[in-house]
């Protein structure tokens, strides 16, 4: 069967991740963002660790089974330690949760002048966990 790739010009993403979203994400990986690698995680692998081609843009890819994560990687932290957590929006205001994101402050995204655009609110949730790590909240 003839393979065919997802096309940014004109399908519709199905994940807002693109390139600011991976590089925030790596910010919060470099100030401890904790996580354990499981089912229902997507990865940004920025030093091309994963043979096979992604699915999505920009070498982003969905852990639907861990043991063939394990297979490549050999352990979860190595897992960790190599790949980027992209944390969804709801991963994200779960750990926003944990890390001490007030509500009002999650709130105040959608209370500017502007809605924020497509793929952009996550942005600025992964803003907040950014200051919450910064801060030690």
């Amino acid at each position: 069967m003839k393979r065919i790739p997802f096309n940014l010009e004109v399908d519709l993403s199905p994940i807002p991740f693109n390139r600011r979203h991976c590089q925030l994400a790596g910010e919060l990986k470099s100030l401890g963002l904790p996580w354990t690698p499981h089912v229902g995680c997507f990865v940004w692998d920025p030093d091309n660790y994963i043979p096979a081609e992604s699915p999505f843009p920009n070498r982003i890819y969905f852990i639907l089974s861990l043991p063939r994560f394990l297979d490549m990687f050999g352990s979860l932290d190595e897992i960790g330690e190599k790949l980027v957590w992209l944390p969804t929006w709801h991963q994200a205001r779960l750990m926003g949760e944990r890390l001490g994101v007030s509500t009002a402050s999650v709130k105040d995204i959608w209370h500017q002048e502007t809605v924020p655009a497509a793929g952009e609110e996550i942005l600025r949730i992964y803003g907040l966990l950014k200051d919450a790590l910064q801060t030690g909240a």
